[in-house]
């Protein structure tokens, strides 16, 4: 059976379609078996993030009401053998979509995989429920900015009245001169203010999700390794700030 993951955020911007998609292409191109579900029913978009949306022929609302069988709905990627998209709602985005309905879907298609992804709209209104209410685990999706901060912060406490398996947190946007200069707070602060364990750090790093499709940042592979195997080995996002030449980066980026 499956592990139901959704990636969520509380806030919207902060990448989690972006770390939803990449995180699914390392687990594949690690040999598992992964389904990426959209959750988002309103502003969907996981399939052209992907650049499958040519090869979407159902949705998972065709599935719900009976227009076409689960199978029939997946799209394989192209560069993944392992990996399926399942879109979500293409047509009607104002149609209601109950948590039971989506959950009987993903439960039926748990057995063929090793991961289910769902990318969790933004916000924590009923299409967060719906998310969550069909996962297990959940990785909440931040950056060290406090408002976001104070976002995460407020999913997490609802994500706990679900009494998921697995709560995690995913920094992104950290950018590693102002760690060092103890302008933001570091990987354990932001741990213990949201009283949930950091699964991985990004970087900021404009290469990420950008250039050749899946082009996988070393930060995703550690963060995939931590996923598959419970470790919490974390990214080192100061590395390109160390040293004399690291120096002169932090401070020629300081001036800009």
């Amino acid at each position: 059976m499956a592990r139901k993951i959704v990636i969520t955020s509380g806030k919207g911007g902060v990448g989690k379609t972006t770390l939803a998609l990449l995180l699914s292409a390392r687990l594949a191109e690690r040999g598992e078996r992964v389904l990426l579900c959209d959750g988002d029913f309103g502003l969907n978009n996981v399939d052209i993030c992907a650049r499958v949306e040519h090869l979407v022929t159902y949705d998972i609302v065709d599935v719900i009401e009976g227009r076409c069988r689960a199978k029939q709905a997946l799209v394989k990627h192209p560069d993944f053998g392992n990996l399926y998209i399942l879109s979500s709602n293409n047509t009607s985005p104002e149609r209601y979509i109950s948590p039971q309905a989506v959950k009987l879907v993903l439960d039926g298609l748990s057995p063929q995989f090793d991961f289910i992804i769902l990318d969790c709209p933004a916000g924590l209104d009923d299409g967060f429920h719906r998310a969550v209410a069909c996962a297990d685990e959940a990785i909440v999706v931040t950056t060290p900015h406090p408002s976001a901060l104070r976002d995460a912060d407020k999913t997490l406490a609802l994500l706990k009245s679900y009494h998921l398996k697995e709560l995690s947190v995913v920094i992104n946007r950290y950018r590693g001169d102002l760690l060092l200069s103890g302008e933001c707070l570091s990987p354990k602060e932001i741990s213990e203010l949201l009283k949930a364990p950091i699964l991985g750090l990004l970087p900021e790093d404009y290469s990420i999700g950008e250039g050749e499709l899946f082009s996988i940042h070393p930060a995703v592979r550690v963060l995939a390794s931590n996923l598959t195997t419970g470790r919490r080995k974390l990214y080192d996002v100061t590395k390109k700030y160390a040293g004399l030449w690291g120096n002169f980066k932090r401070v020629l980026r300081k001036r800009l």
